[in-house]
């Protein structure tokens, strides 16, 4: 009897320990940009510096995938320590003082830099071919200026 007892209790105790811990892990994706192999060891070094379990950047998609102890750290947290290396995310622009210690390579168009070229786009009284390079991805949305809605 007292074995079961034990047995179950073990049981019980197990369950429970790991639905807490479950219940403390988040995954999370989030935006950001770079360019090369190079940005992706430094993205995913900062991110685990910041408390990321697992960290790992697409360099194609741009697309930093991260799992961590949201006890410890948070999406936020992350986001700040990779803008601090020099990479703009989603929410936060790096300092230009780290953009520009970046390798020649690793300098990315900024998305300060496109927001501009979006603005000067949409300042224009018409959306031209011309405008097509800086803003305008296709002349369909052209017409009506959504190409210069973000």
């Amino acid at each position: 009897m007292k074995t079961q007892s034990f047995v179950l209790s073990l049981v019980l105790l197990f369950f429970f320990g790991s639905s807490a811990f479950a219940q403390s892990a988040q995954k999370d994706t989030i935006k950001v940009w770079g360019n090369c192999g190079m940005c992706k060891k430094t993205i995913e070094t900062a991110a685990a510096k910041a408390g990321a379990s697992v960290a790992s950047w697409d360099t194609e998609t741009r697309i930093l995938s991260v799992s961590y102890n949201g006890k410890k750290t948070s999406a936020e947290k992350i986001q700040k320590a990779v803008a601090a290396a020099g990479y703009d995310t989603r929410d936060f622009t790096a300092p230009d003082a780290a953009y520009d210690k970046l390798h020649g390579c690793c300098k990315y168009d900024r998305k300060a830099e496109g927001a501009a070229k979006m603005d000067s786009c949409c300042g224009n009284e018409k959306c031209s071919k011309e405008d097509s390079k800086t803003c305008c991805k296709d002349m369909d949305a052209c017409k009506d200026k959504s190409c210069c809605k973000s």
